[in-house]
């Protein structure tokens, strides 16, 4: 459920579609905790073609987690006043979350902000060919000083906030750049295992998933307080990846990896592997959607201006 186990998951499925894609395969597991690189050779696969890109949004819904309970809630969204005309992606990634939304919300003008030059420019161009590029826009931009006075009906942040030791200062910029009624919508890892470090706390020589986040996941009850300090007037935060959602992003995400890190032979048989577990990983997901969970290693964090 984590930022760089999310690039590994993508690059799990489309490689194993076409065996031209092994050899990138091979190099992405070689170091697998070195995130930039993943980022760059992800592009080189996924860009081929726009049908291709799509394929992988479309994969990436149906495999993580993370995008269903985010499916969930801008869904909801989409069904209550007033209607969303202003939306700002923060810490957009790949552009598959600002894809979907411009689809989701049809009349919204969308702003998707990254610190990665090549990222930015890679989504220019994809909104472009797929005819999106008049009311999508991606731009450069530091999230710590990032400030647009009341313009967004809706933010959106991703896995971005485990990243950024100035939480409590990009909580300020987003209510700031929100107009009044605004809703901000919030993914990221809890501090119940939410980074993949407490699994591992007794395994020696085994460190989480993601090394680069500056903590360990967030306290529930103290993003609450962060959001609520900076002047937003409801918060309401809930548990994902409970105990469902555990198992499944084991079966599905962390085991793969594992295991191609130990042997690349196991690309030969990832395939029948995931005709497998799939089935039951989908089951788990909508366990974990419909659940209310009183503990999880992922937060959805919902805050109005």
């Amino acid at each position: 459920m984590f930022s760089l186990s999310i690039q590994k998951c993508k690059a799990l499925r489309l490689i194993t579609a076409t065996d031209h894609f092994l050899p990138f395969f091979n190099y992405l597991f070689t170091d697998f905790m070195q995130y930039d690189p993943i980022k760059r050779s992800l592009g080189n696969v996924f860009n081929q073609h726009p049908v291709l890109r799509k394929l992988f949004y479309h994969l990436l819904d149906l495999l993580l987690l993370r995008a269903w309970h985010i499916r969930k809630e801008l869904r909801k969204r989409t069904q209550t006043s007033p209607e969303v005309r202003t939306i700002l992606d923060a810490g957009s990634g790949f552009g598959q979350y600002t894809y979907r939304m411009a689809r989701w919300f049809p009349k919204a003008k969308i702003k998707a902000v990254d610190i990665k030059p090549e990222q930015i420019e890679d989504c220019n161009r994809f909104m472009k060919k797929v005819g999106l590029s008049d009311r999508v826009k991606f731009e450069l931009a530091d999230l710590t000083t990032f400030q647009e006075n009341g313009k967004y009906d809706l933010v959106l942040s991703v896995d971005v906030m485990e990243h950024i030791e100035e939480d409590v200062l990009v909580f300020r910029n987003f209510y700031v750049s929100m107009k009044k009624g605004g809703m901000l919508l919030i993914s990221t890892p809890s501090d119940q295992g939410g980074s993949d470090s407490h699994d591992h706390d007794h395994e020696e020589g085994v460190h989480g998933f993601i090394d680069e986040h500056v903590r360990d996941g967030y306290n529930i009850g103290d993003i609450e307080i962060k959001l609520k300090s900076v002047g937003f007037s409801k918060v309401k935060a809930r548990y994902s990846y409970g105990n469902p959602g555990k198992i499944s992003w084991k079966l599905s995400m962390k085991y793969p990896i594992l295991m191609l890190g130990v042997s690349k032979l196991f690309f030969v048989i990832l395939p029948f592997y995931y005709l497998i577990v799939y089935p039951f990983a989908i089951i788990l997901n909508f366990f974990d959607l419909g659940m209310k969970h009183k503990s999880g290693t992922g937060l959805i964090v919902k805050a109005w201006k």
